[in-house]
This record gives structure tokens, sequence and C-alpha cells, in this order.
């Protein structure tokens, strides 16, 4: 059996009813979840070692995903982390690259891409 760290995915996304229905979802396919309306409570809330991979909203009212994903760059963090958004384009899929986003998922996500990154991520 794979350790929990290995089967822990974080949610920051400022919706609720998003953070609720992903939470739903993973849980059913097994995974454990934690969930956070901010970056800001991702941050004081927890130790990001404990988590596999983050999915991370690029549109919250005070830090954005690219903030989140900068944040995480300078303090040397290596979590894989998608980036959710519901207008992608080609400079945000690049900016989000550039600061280690292993993916950039269009919302509303689909089953099959939010289980490959997370496969890809956890595997």
């Amino acid at each position: 059996m794979q350790d929990g760290r290995r089967r822990t995915v974080g949610v920051v996304d400022d919706d609720a009813a998003v953070r609720d229905s992903l939470r739903f979802l993973l849980e059913a396919a097994g995974f454990s979840v934690v969930t956070f309306s901010s970056a800001q409570q991702f941050f004081t809330a927890t130790d990001p070692d404990g988590i596999a991979c983050l999915l991370v909203d690029q549109h919250m009212p005070e830090t954005t995903g690219l903030d989140l994903l900068r944040r995480l760059q300078r303090t040397g963090q290596t979590l894989p982390v998608a980036l959710m958004t519901g207008s992608p384009s080609a400079r945000l899929m690049l900016r989000a690259r550039e600061l280690g986003a292993v993916a950039v998922l269009e919302k509303p996500l689909t089953d099959q891409a939010l289980f490959q990154f997370i496969e890809q991520a956890t595997g």
C-alpha cells in the first residue's frame, strides 16, 4: 500500500462548491484530500511535504495561482502542481510551466485530465 503522502491531494480554490466536488470525486477514488480556500490558508495551515500533488485555481481574489507557484518556487518546493483555469491562454500556460506547474487544466475539469495529472504526480 502507498504511504499517506503519495495519496494526499491538496486543492486550493476560493469556490467552496469546486472544493467540495473535487473532494467528493477524489475521495471516492481512494485519495485523501485537504482543501484550502486561499493560497494564504495553504501556506499557513499545512506542510507542503505532506501533500503528493496540488490543484490550484488561477483566479482567486487575493493571490493568484501563479503567485502561489512563484512562492513555492522561491522556497524550493518541488510539489507537483496543476493550475486550474476557466480561461487558459498560451501566455498563462507558458508562465505556469516556467514557475514549475506540471499541467494547466481547463475548467470545468474532465475526470480524465484530472486523474491523468494525479497519476503522473503520484505514480
